[in-house]
């Protein structure tokens, strides 16, 4: 019976450590079995690129915006049309002139020194002038009693003519060097406000301008120009008289009124855009000139101050970022059925920033991939993102 026993045990150790082997032998199959799937999985997975779909947006192409440049209606800088150096300032920065206000005064010792010559020069030559004067009249006297003859009495009748002359251009040089004392004194030349001074007393001053930055700059801020690049596309929209809307960065919620003045009536080469000025009314003296703004222009119900509506195209639009841009041209990738892409050509008409217009190419029903991936080619089978956004 003890035997038996001890028999009975030993078999189900046995028994026992044989199962527990197969348990581990199956799991470990199982387990590899698992992760050969996964591996499998990942591996279809990657081979088709994950891609995010963008819902064109519609586009209001009868509002045209467009960025701008403020600019002075007039602006002056005044430059020293005489040397020496600058004796005193009466304006700074920011102070608002009239029409002949003094800004500055030059002291001028070499001009002083020439307006005393030729001041001088000028005394001598009516001196001489009138001893010639007396002396024709003598002869001329003579001449009535034979005392003298005919030649002597013409010729100093020619000299007499020869120093009146000599008097006349001295009397020109006198008035020519006060006209340059004149300008030793600076004045505006019209209403304004002073915006640059680039002197100070003591200053050495020369005359003329070229390179030299201007003694002073005077500008008029009750009027500004607004200059704006209008798109070849847009062209056609625009002309003399219609009205704008204008904002600047510093004032958001505020709108100015701008008008069109005048058209370049040119496409320029570099821009493909034509230049176009615009009068804005700034006597609030809120606008700055050398800042930027954006103008738009709306197609209201007043057709005489407004772009016509009728001549502005339906368009979408996509962000910046589904575009493709390349030896091909721009396009866009869209997403056929059964997930293949196709890489559609589109024509840019404005760049809106967070939205490119398209003015072609592009049905508002197409889905459009988002950021596509590099190198992805036309017929590729891609796996979409579950979420799909709008175009801004």
């Amino acid at each position: 019976m003890p035997a038996d026993r001890s028999f009975f045990r030993r078999h189900a150790v046995a028994a026992a450590v044989l199962a527990l082997a197969a348990a581990v032998v199956a799991t470990g199959l199982l387990s590899r079995h698992l992760q050969a799937e996964e591996l499998r999985t990942a591996v279809a997975d990657r081979a088709f690129p994950l891609v995010k779909l963008v819902t064109p947006a519609a586009v209001d192409s009868a509002t045209l915006e467009l960025p701008a440049r403020l600019e002075a209606w007039a602006s002056a800088p005044i430059h020293a049309r005489v040397g020496g150096y600058l004796k005193r300032w009466t304006v700074d920065i920011g102070s608002p002139v009239k029409a002949g206000q003094l800004l500055a005064e030059i002291e001028t010792p070499e001009l002083d020194e020439q307006l005393l010559q030729a001041r001088a020069e000028l005394a001598t030559a009516r001196s001489q002038a009138a001893l010639a004067e007396s002396t024709a009249q003598r002869w001329q006297r003579l001449l009535a009693t034979d005392a003298v003859s005919r030649q002597e009495a013409d010729e100093r009748a020619g000299e007499l003519r020869a120093r009146q002359s000599m008097v006349q251009g001295l009397q020109a040089n006198v008035d020519r060097v006060l006209a340059q004392k004149q300008s030793a004194r600076l004045v505006a030349p019209f209403d304004g406000v002073v915006t640059a001074r680039n002197t100070d007393v003591g200053a050495l001053v020369s005359a003329g301008g070229g390179a030299a930055l201007p003694l002073f700059v005077v500008v008029d801020m009750r009027r500004l120009r607004a200059y704006v690049q209008v798109p070849q596309r847009q062209v056609a929209q625009v002309r003399v008289g219609i009205r704008a809307q204008l904002v600047v960065p510093e004032r958001p919620s505020q709108t100015y009124a701008a008008t069109v003045q005048s058209l370049a009536q040119a496409i320029q080469v570099g821009t493909g855009a034509m230049l176009v000025q615009m009068l804005v009314d700034n006597r609030q003296g809120e606008l700055l000139p050398g800042s930027f703004a954006r103008l738009r222009f709306d197609a209201g119900g007043d057709k005489a101050n407004s772009i016509d509506a009728a001549s502005a195209s339906k368009a979408i639009g996509v962000p910046p970022s589904a575009l493709i841009i390349g030896k091909s041209g721009v396009q866009v990738a869209t997403l056929q059925a059964g997930d293949r892409v196709r890489l559609q050509p589109v024509v840019i008409a404005r760049d809106l920033g967070t939205v490119v217009e398209l003015s072609g190419g592009l049905a508002s029903t197409d889905r459009v991939i988002d950021s596509p991936p590099d190198g992805i080619a036309d017929g590729e089978q891609v796996r979409v993102a579950a979420a799909t956004t709008k175009a801004p």
